[in-house]
């Protein structure tokens, strides 16, 4: 392959006036071969030259064409078609500089999957399905709890078909039993469950609190009406906690659904209406990772101004290996403490520097979709979408405080993306975590359809050391965080349309609409400032329509709450929980809607300041403060320049929530600000 490499540069260096190469190109297709230059997009007539075909190849051959001239630009031009990887993509520190795109406006798709075909049509129990005989996973070097169908999502057989189950008891925990503290068993109500046929394949799927269990089934005890796991629960259970099950053969009964049985090494489907199996697209996916751009910051090295855009990330899984042992709370759980934040992402970078994602698209990816981990700093992505995905959308930091600059991560930026249907395997799993990192700016994007928190900043509980500052959250829209908007849902609790954990000086979020926010036994919030949240800035939002209020603060100190609308909270409309010795919050100049009578819940103290917000009662009635009055309230010198009087919306039946000109808000000193900037109008940051 050397002769290759001095064949192309020798005709780059032929082709320009000085011995400076000013662009190197590259093309790589489908149809390419890896023993072609590369040179052209598409192969000649004699089929004796043309692009070369994998990514990996591309790479390595412009890293080497680029060394005479290491300023030159370097753009590799990526054909339409599916590139199906064996392998992740390495991109390392001698790859900087290269852009890797789509040629002109096609769509090339990078799959780290694996197609599946020579099904055989066969009847079970009356049932017409198909089957596909996959040797490497009888032979245990294969499993998958995912697969796509036509460019769909099919449903691994699950029971019940809708819905879920709800757990009846639990004979292990009780009272004193600890919060954090899970469980190997739980009993079920008469009918749920069976002792079915292959029912140790299977696996419960529980929610408790903000997190689910992954629990394969040991035993089903039909009598004790008892099922039992090799896994621990993340949590203690608690009676009524939400579950199903997955990946029995005995639950395949509808069409789009399918079931793996490992140790057979046989692959069923039941085909929807219409789709024909000798000709359909059956994908399942391989690799848990497609690309891992990656050097050592501690040792000075980068991977600097790589630039992937136009393209298609899809078809990856990653799942509790064998090894798998969690910190805390315990070793054995089936399952992760917050966030699902052990999953990694399928495109993962440290040591990344000034490199960006354009218009990218990471569709049918069963883990996170994009992580830049320690040292990722001044990166972009923009333009992106993120659809029908396992866990969340990206990861931009880490769990640990780094002291050496270098491997930190700061000055990242997420713009004008679109985040949705996330948390299809992960229920916790959050839109965009940001953890120990800094200087992060997250603008212009919608975020939607999750089970548990739309944005997550920070990732110190209380008051101890924290790299999660000045993070700017603006002009987002996220919605339907909890609920989805096809009725699914609430599973799981304590969530906000953001999350912030730790001191976070110059952290700011504004001018952002959150609403339809769910909680399933507590904790639907729009802005949630859990454990610590200090030295934030909250301003110029909008929230409407959550289950347990607009705005709450567990804990923390001098957190500003300023000129926002608060609206249409179910359960009250504000809350502040834990009671401290230092001022806890600043809230002026809010506007605050509902119906309830509860309107601020928790603990009531001095410790907070409230004025010049303008409060209203839809319907009319009184309102309390933890257990006051308004004028007991009023009493201990809370808002006394606050007022209670209808704020003239426009439309509130139909959430417009813009002021009549002759709002008495406007009079307290609220400042009109205008929410459907949110999400769009997406200028590049």
């Amino acid at each position: 392959m050397r002769w290759q490499v001095l064949v192309y540069l020798t005709i780059f260096l032929l082709c320009t006036d000085s011995l400076a190469v000013e662009h190197l190109a590259l093309y790589i297709a489908p149809n390419g071969r890896d023993n072609w230059t590369g040179r052209y997009p598409a192969p000649n007539e004699d089929r004796t030259d043309g692009p070369v075909r994998t990514i990996q190849h591309a790479l390595d051959l412009l890293a080497d064409l680029r060394r005479g001239n290491p300023q030159a630009s370097a753009t590799i031009y990526v054909r339409a078609g599916l590139y199906v990887l064996e392998s992740p993509i390495n991109v390392g520190p001698r790859h900087s500089g290269i852009m890797i795109r789509a040629y002109q406006s096609e769509r090339p798709v990078i799959s780290g999957g694996r197609l599946i075909d020579n099904w055989q049509q066969i009847d079970i129990d009356g049932k017409r399905v198909w089957t596909a005989v996959l040797p490497d996973v009888r032979e245990g070097k294969w499993s998958f709890r995912q697969l796509w169908v036509n460019g769909r999502r099919a449903i691994n057989a699950r029971h019940p078909n809708t819905g879920y189950l709800k757990v009846a008891t639990v004979p292990d925990a009780n009272e004193g039993t600890p919060w954090n503290r899970g469980q190997m068993r739980f009993g079920f109500h008469v009918g749920d469950l069976q002792a079915w046929d292959g029912i140790d394949q299977a696996r419960v799927i529980v929610m408790n609190r903000w997190s689910e269990s992954h629990l394969p089934v040991a035993f089903v005890d039909e009598g004790r009406q008892i099922v039992s796991f090799s896994k621990r629960t993340v949590f203690r259970l608690e009676p009524g906690d939400l579950y199903y099950l997955q990946n029995a053969l005995a639950f395949l009964d509808r069409p789009g659904e399918w079931f793996l049985d490992q140790e057979a090494g046989k692959l069923y489907y039941m085909p929807l209406p219409g789709e024909q199996m000798q000709t359909a697209q059956v994908i399942a996916p391989y690799l848990s990772q497609l690309a891992r751009m990656q050097a050592d910051p501690d040792q000075g090295q980068h991977v600097e101004g790589v630039i992937w855009r136009g393209l298609t990330f899809s078809h990856t899984e990653w799942y509790f290996g064998p090894d798998f042992r969690p910190t805390w709370p315990s070793a054995d759980i089936g399952g992760f403490a917050q966030a699902a934040v052990g999953v990694p992402g399928a495109i993962y970078g440290e040591g990344v520097r000034d490199c960006a994602f354009e218009d990218c698209n990471f569709l049918h990816i069963g883990n996170y979709c994009l992580e830049l981990a320690g040292g990722c700093q001044e990166n972009r992505i923009e333009g992106c979408s993120f659809l029908d995905v396992g866990a969340g959308a990206i990861k931009i930091g880490q769990q640990q405080i780094v002291d050496d600059r270098s491997g930190r991560t700061f000055g990242n930026r997420i713009a004008n993306c679109m985040i949705v249907d996330c948390g299809k395997v992960f229920h916790s799993a959050v839109g965009i975590w940001i953890g120990q990192a800094y200087n992060s700016i997250i603008g212009y994007n919608e975020i939607c359809d999750l089970y548990y928190t739309g944005i997550s900043i920070g990732w110190t509980w209380g008051y101890g050391r924290s790299l999660a500052s000045a993070n700017i959250v603006e002009f987002n829209h996220v919605h339907h965080i909890g609920k989805k908007t096809d009725g699914d849902g609430p599973i799981l609790s304590d969530m906000g349309g953001i999350y912030t954990l730790g001191i976070q000086p110059g952290t700011v979020i504004r001018n952002n609409l959150w609403h339809d926010i769910a909680g399933l036994r507590y904790g639907g919030w729009g802005i949630y400032l859990d454990e610590g949240s200090s030295d934030i800035l909250v301003e110029n939002n909008l929230v409407y329509n959550t289950t347990h209020g607009g705005f709450h603060q567990h804990y923390g100190r001098n957190n500003i709450i300023r000129n926002n609308i608060f609206f249409n909270g179910r359960d009250h409309q504000i809350q502040a929980t834990r009671s401290e010795d230092h001022l806890r919050f600043t809230f002026i100049c809010n506007i605050v809607v509902g119906r309830t009578e509860q309107w601020l819940a928790g603990s009531v103290d001095k410790n907070m300041r409230f004025s010049n917000n303008i409060y209203w009662r839809e319907g009319g009635g009184a309102i309390r403060f933890g257990n006051l009055s308004w004028q007991q309230w009023q009493g201990l010198g809370m808002d006394t320049d606050s007022i209670i009087a209808d704020p003239l919306f426009l439309d509130p039946a139909n959430n417009d929530l813009r002021l009549h000109p002759d709002s008495p808000a406007l009079k307290l000193g609220f400042k009109p600000f205008d929410p459907s900037q949110a999400g769009h109008n997406r200028p590049s940051l």
